[in-house]
């Protein structure tokens, strides 16, 4: 990366940043000041003195965000709209250059001066925002992955409360929170209620939930019937918990209807840009065994664009699978850890990939 060019650090916050210009000898252009970001005026202002820095210095700019999850998002496409040449930094590189002062003195101005002479570094590794159809279906599995996690989290709190008004319930079902299972939670519950119902209306709705004929029904009965009789004996009857499953039945349907609703809008996005090299890659990916259509689309959507990568190293590293290093002197150390400084998302998905493999081909 050239140093003749003006270098633009902003520091960036939830309602507002601080920007600061410095020419290629790291000298400030102007003193840092303030963007409100929900103020027309203060990001009009704050490209104004961009354009007058230019012009004073006879200089292109060079603007450089560091990445704040989410904050950094609409300046990056403001700023890239009006035509600058907007980068964007890793915090854990910003941060390393932040206490390089013997005094220990942090704030947003400092910051972002500390940012913009950062940017003047020979060959420093920047990144850029996605194309939207990156970030449409990045938002999408992310949030897919979000609920998932929360469904998770559900069904083990109902575990908890089920190991005690009817701990014999959980060894009835592999699934708990199956249909068939849900169903009678939410119609019976207790053993009471299992046990007072019809025997052949319970058969034939087991049969009707389960797709399953009548006689792997009546055995399913049966069993029920053995597991409420000895909760009976076994177990302390509390209708609050009773109350609270049929609450966490009700989420953990409804989760199931945004979940099957993100997964129909990945699957019409996908078909609507059939054409586009991503997708393309979302299909080959799809072509090796154990990778399935959610992890070949979460995949692509976390990598982006594979160009951005010089070799497998990199895309490895990216990942955060790569082993960290840890060596000091004569010091090197045997036993290391991946170091998952890359995307959590991502790992995920490979590592339902290499789980599905290993179903497939134990050998």
């Amino acid at each position: 990366m050239s140093s003749n060019f003006l270098s633009v650090g902003i520091d960036v916050g939830s309602a507002f940043s601080f920007m600061s210009i410095v020419n290629p000898s790291g000298i400030l252009v102007f003193k840092p000041f303030k963007i409100l970001h929900n103020d027309p005026d203060s990001l009009k202002r704050a490209a104004s003195a961009i354009k007058k820095a230019e012009e004073l210095e006879s200089k292109k700019s060079l603007i450089f965000l560091e990445s704040t999850g989410i904050y950094h998002i609409p300046l990056f496409c403001y700023l890239s709209e009006l035509g600058f040449d907007v980068s964007i930094i890793n915090p854990l590189i910003t941060h390393s250059i932040k206490n390089i002062d013997i005094r220990k003195v942090k704030n947003d101005r400092l910051d972002s001066i500390s940012i913009a002479k950062l940017g003047l570094t020979p060959n420093l590794k920047c990144s850029k925002l996605p194309a939207k159809l990156v970030l449409e279906l990045r938002y999408l599995t992310r949030k897919y992955y979000d609920l998932t996690d929360e469904r998770a989290a559900h069904i083990i709190k109902m575990k908890g409360d089920l190991h005690v008004v009817f701990p014999q319930y959980l060894d009835c079902f592999s699934q708990i929170a199956g249909k068939t299972s849900l169903m009678l939670l939410d119609e019976y519950g207790s053993p009471n209620r299992l046990l007072r119902a019809h025997r052949d209306a319970l058969i034939e709705k087991i049969s009707k939930a389960s797709r399953k004929g009548l006689r792997a029904s009546t055995e399913r009965y049966e069993f029920l019937m053995t597991a409420a009789k000895a909760a009976k004996v076994f177990s302390c009857q509390i209708d609050s918990i009773y109350f609270n499953i049929h609450t966490t039945i009700g989420l953990i349907r409804n989760l199931d209807m945004s979940i099957a609703s993100i997964l129909n809008q990945i699957h019409s996005i996908v078909d609507q840009h059939a054409d586009e090299l991503l997708i393309q890659q979302v299909l080959w990916l799809q072509s090796i065994p154990g990778i399935g259509f959610l992890s070949a689309v979460t995949i692509m959507c976390e990598i982006g664009d594979f160009s951005v990568f010089k070799s497998p190293k990199q895309l490895f590293a990216y990942f955060g699978m790569d082993p960290a290093v840890k060596e000091s002197g004569k010091f090197k150390a045997t036993s290391v850890h991946m170091s998952k400084r890359g995307s959590r998302i991502a790992r995920r998905a490979i590592f339902a990939a290499a789980l599905a493999c290993i179903r497939k081909k134990r050998n």
